[in-house]
């Protein structure tokens, strides 16, 4: 018989992940790492040094024209006309409702020409519904996911690294954005990560990737999967589309109201978020942190008493903080935090308490909020 054909997509670095001895999974339909070594080890790098993470399942839009910006603006919740060229921001595009259709990074390379990172299993449902949206508007949506490449370099050494072939890319500031050439190729240089560390995200055309790959890991940087990109987003309190934030659950309701910019202007779903930010509501996405073992998974119930107030979107155990932890849409929406709770897993019931987020916050961090 024939070799069994894979029918899930593969980037430009699949034969690297495979010489690495990377354990591949199905990941929203590409075959992606899991992991390298292991998610403790990989997590720890990031922490303590610097990894390296294939993104490039993830979406990239370029829009431009007299209008992109009218369009962007009615789009979003966040105010990209605050953006000046090198600048990039993080925000959400909201449906009628307030609820999130993506969470997305937005670039400002020049006037009327901006480039925006969507996730990966919403990439054709965003560009259906931002399309629908340009109609009649003189902006032009060009979808150059499948051009690019996209390296995530992260952790306290990545501007070191990144700092001795791309000094350029090293002067970037927080949320900064360089058009640049990556060893000769047209690129974007991103300084955003979503791991809670430094990071850098390099978005560079296919051919070149591997060189890009096999040059980071000369300098030290350590491959890392999915399973520690998803410990690291989560102990900084970083949202994943799908299960943190979707189509009926809104920016407010995610704790995430500092990128609803009311003031800006109309937009999408502006009047239901307004109206959440200036009267509350009934449900919030918030940090629980167990005080005792166990390893609590998406779907796990949090309990207030004898009362069941919400259940685990995302958790895991937390390798730096030697605990497990999660996030869960409760109500009532606004305990304190050190509010004493319990969750069950696998039938136990195991004593928690509501917990600030972000989780982990590295020394010297800013506010990325913008």
């Amino acid at each position: 018989m024939p070799p069994a054909v894979s029918l899930l997509k593969r980037t430009a670095l699949y034969s690297r992940h495979r010489s690495l001895g990377a354990r591949l999974v199905d990941f929203h339909g590409w075959e992606l790492p899991l992991q390298y070594e292991g998610i403790l080890k990989e997590h720890e790098a990031v922490r303590t040094r610097a990894g390296i993470f294939d993104v490039s399942h993830m979406g990239q839009f370029e829009i431009s024209g007299p209008g992109a910006l009218g369009f962007l603006q009615k789009t979003n919740t966040n105010d990209v006309a605050k953006l000046s060229p090198g600048q990039a921001l993080y925000s959400h595009l909201p449906n009628e409702k307030g609820g999130v259709v993506d969470d997305v990074i937005v670039s400002c390379l020049a006037p009327g020409r901006y480039f925006m990172v969507v996730n990966a299993a919403t990439r054709e449902k965003d560009l259906a519904w931002l399309s629908a949206k340009a109609a009649g508007l003189d902006a032009r949506l060009n979808d150059r996911s499948d051009f690019y490449s996209m390296i995530a370099l992260q952790g306290p050494a990545a501007a070191e690294i990144a700092e001795g072939d791309y000094p350029q890319a090293a002067a970037l500031p927080r949320f900064g954005a360089l058009e640049t050439e990556v060893l000769g190729a047209p690129s974007l240089i991103t300084r955003t990560g979503y791991t809670g560390e430094d990071g850098f995200e390099f978005i560079a055309p296919h051919d070149v990737a591997e060189k890009l790959w096999d040059r980071f890991l000369s300098r030290g940087a350590a491959p890392c999967g999915l399973g520690a990109r998803d410990t690291l987003r989560l102990e900084a309190g970083l949202l994943l589309y799908g299960q943190d934030i979707d189509d009926e659950h809104t920016s407010v309701e995610a704790g995430y109201g500092w990128v609803v910019k009311p003031g800006k202007g109309d937009f999408l779903g502006r009047a239901v978020l307004e109206r959440q930010l200036r009267e509350g509501v009934s449900r919030r996405l918030r940090g629980v942190k167990l005080l005792e073992g166990g390893v609590p998974r998406p779907g796990c119930e949090v309990f207030l008493g004898d009362r069941a107030i919400g259940t685990f979107t995302s958790a895991t155990y937390s390798p730096s903080l030697r605990a497990g932890l999660g996030t869960a849409y409760l109500v009532p929406p606004d305990l304190p935090a050190g509010t004493r709770v319990s969750v069950a897993v696998h039938g136990r019931r195991i004593p928690a308490e509501i917990a600030p987020t972000p989780f982990y916050r590295r020394q010297g961090a800013k506010n990325a909020k913008a």
